[in-house]
């Protein structure tokens, strides 16, 4: 499913779009017809994507705030170098066996490094440096998420927050906003102010902000 562009034109881009692998496709139809809420998974053309930065990144350290399936993990994943560790967070404790059981089933055990509970907890007891930082979480704290993550990225170091455009809501005047949209403007906002990072919005579904540190 496509929120910032036609869902024809999305259907197109991933038909010239390297195929996702049999196990990931296997993950995109149990959430579609097993998970709730199934049109928060990655998908096959971001989770290209995904990989395809990580692959260019060759991070030996990732940072993932927001699970859902494992999806955008095994993806990330994919770029990791030899002995490299990707950390995801997520509170959901309905979905984590299923995280367990994808990544165990994906040979990704020693790599991935899954923490169960509230992000703003866990990630100060992650010392990093981080390479590459993906931001999939709850709208309203994704300003404290990258306050927090900020100072462990190291020079040079990837992150990118999903949803930016909020299903086209951070068009629309502040007081027809959802409380998600308003906080993912207010996110948009300090991000582009911030001298800190160079940065690039992308129309890839629902928006992704991509950042680079200085």
């Amino acid at each position: 499913m496509s929120d910032a562009i036609p869902d024809e034109l999305h259907r197109y881009a991933e038909s010239f779009t390297s195929q996702e692998s049999d196990f990931l496709q296997k993950i995109n139809r149990e959430t579609n017809t097993q998970v709730p809420q199934a049109n928060m998974l990655s998908g096959h053309l971001q989770g290209r994507f995904l990989s395809m930065i990580s692959r260019m990144v060759k991070p030996v350290s990732i940072l993932e705030i927001g699970t859902f399936v494992g999806y955008s993990a095994l993806c990330l994943a994919e770029g990791l170098q030899e002995g490299g560790v990707l950390h995801t967070i997520d509170k959901n404790d309905e979905l984590i066996e299923r995280c367990k059981r994808y990544f165990h089933e994906a040979g990704m055990d020693n790599k991935i490094n899954l923490h169960n509970g509230d992000a703003l907890d866990i990630i100060p007891t992650l010392s990093g440096p981080f390479d590459l930082v993906f931001i999939d979480a709850d709208k309203p704290n994704y300003a404290a998420y990258f306050d927090l993550i900020i100072d462990k990225v190291r020079q040079g170091g990837i992150i990118m927050a999903d949803n930016v455009l909020f299903h086209g809501e951070t068009l629309l005047l502040g007081d027809k906003q959802s409380n998600n949209a308003k906080a993912i403007s207010a996110f948009n906002r300090k991000i582009a102010a911030d001298q800190r990072i160079d940065k690039v919005m992308l129309t890839i579904r629902d928006g992704l902000f991509f950042m680079m540190k200085k």
